[in-house]
């Protein structure tokens, strides 16, 4: 057992587990036609079946209940901050495969040539909101009554002393639904990772059925006639989203380190980093020269390197890789759709050179509060 606990910690290392998750994910929600043969090919679409369900929702029950017999692990879940979020695992599983199981189970119809019956079919039943309507309402409201009251009282609310300040706890942290922007906060400034990604996350979402005008499958379901845009939502929502709200719930220990689920969380432990930007890295540890007065030839390779970014793949993309969505979205909606797109996957690459590279900034100037 104490081998499999070392191995969970060594998976559960965000380099290896967010690798893992980057790489799965477009086999397990395929944007494009290849994906999505592969797909169906190696039959992960049976994940979106009642028995894939099933095994989903085994995994990760027997998961937490084995964990519940470590000391260390049994410290973190069965904390009263952190207990709703174990319960919101199995929920985020569980709407997930209920819509994926509507939208596959659709695609499969629309194959065979059958009518969709979320779109096809006006529905011939008719419920009426007293009784039927009103009496479910209340049978959900005393259940969910009975249900918080039990909760209530097994479960200590967690009110912490009053605020000290001469005592701040280790870690500090937000409430779960911030988490995630916590968690951003060690990649980007305060002003990108608090207010502008969020709003830029949350926008996106919302604009991709403005931008994705296709009526095929509109109206219902469907993953084969908007693959590319159900893959950049889920992976908005699930990993750009939840799972940084995992990581930072049950992963950042004291001093904001990372901890394996088995680990004791020692705030002695310090990792010794040297974060450093862009520029000093150009000019001091490569031409091995001191930083230019002048900042924006200071902050030139950064710069530089967000033009190429933001400027020039937008056009590369359009003329080969994406020149179908280009033709078919036109310039104004394909110029919205990629920039929230890059601007979507910068956030993993900007982790990605935290973690092995100590990164910290491309473009930093302080003297006009503008770090990126």
């Amino acid at each position: 057992m104490e081998g499999f606990k070392s191995l969970i910690n060594y998976i559960s290392n965000p380099t290896i587990l967010f690798t893992a998750i980057l790489v799965g994910f477009p086999f397990v929600f395929p944007p494009n036609d290849w994906f999505y043969n592969v797909n169906k090919k190696l039959k992960i679409d049976k994940l979106w079946t009642k028995k894939g369900l099933f095994v989903m929702v085994a995994v990760t029950i027997v998961f937490f209940v084995f964990g519940l017999g470590d000391s260390d692990f049994r410290s973190i879940v069965l904390k009263p901050d952190n207990v709703p979020i174990s319960g919101l695992i199995i929920l985020l599983i569980f709407f997930t495969w209920l819509s994926m199981s509507q939208a596959y189970e659709n695609d499969k119809l629309m194959d065979e040539g059958k009518p969709v019956d979320e779109y096809y079919e006006a529905p011939n039943d008719k419920v009426l909101v007293w009784p039927d309507l009103v009496y479910v309402e209340l049978i959900s409201l005393v259940l969910f009554s009975a249900f918080m009251l039990i909760w209530s009282i097994g479960l200590p609310a967690p009110i912490e002393q009053p605020a000290n300040p001469s005592e701040s706890p280790n870690p500090a942290k937000a409430p779960w639904y911030f988490l995630g922007l916590q968690e951003m906060l060690v990649y980007y400034d305060p002003w990108y990772a608090g207010v502008v990604l969020p709003s830029l996350i949350i926008v996106g979402l919302m604009a991709i059925p403005y931008i994705d005008r296709d009526p095929n499958g509109s109206g219902f379901y469907s993953y084969k006639n908007r693959k590319l845009s159900a893959s950049i939502y889920l992976f908005g929502w699930l990993v750009l989203w939840n799972v940084l709200i995992v990581i930072g719930t049950f992963l950042r220990g004291p001093n904001w380190g990372f901890f394996g689920p088995f680990e004791y969380w020692d705030s002695h432990r310090l990792e010794a980093l040297t974060n450093v930007n862009l520029s000093e890295l150009f000019y001091v540890k490569w031409l091995a020269m001191g930083l230019p007065s002048n900042i924006l030839l200071r902050e030139a390779p950064g710069l530089i390197i967000m033009f190429i970014i933001l400027g020039v793949l937008p056009v590369l993309l359009a003329k080969t890789l994406l020149k179908k969505f280009y033709d078919e979205l036109g310039y104004s909606r394909y110029a919205i759709f990629v920039s929230l797109m890059i601007l979507g996957v910068l956030l993993p690459v900007k982790m990605y050179l935290r973690w092995f590279f100590n990164l910290k900034y491309v473009i930093s100037m302080p003297e006009y509060f503008f770090n990126f």
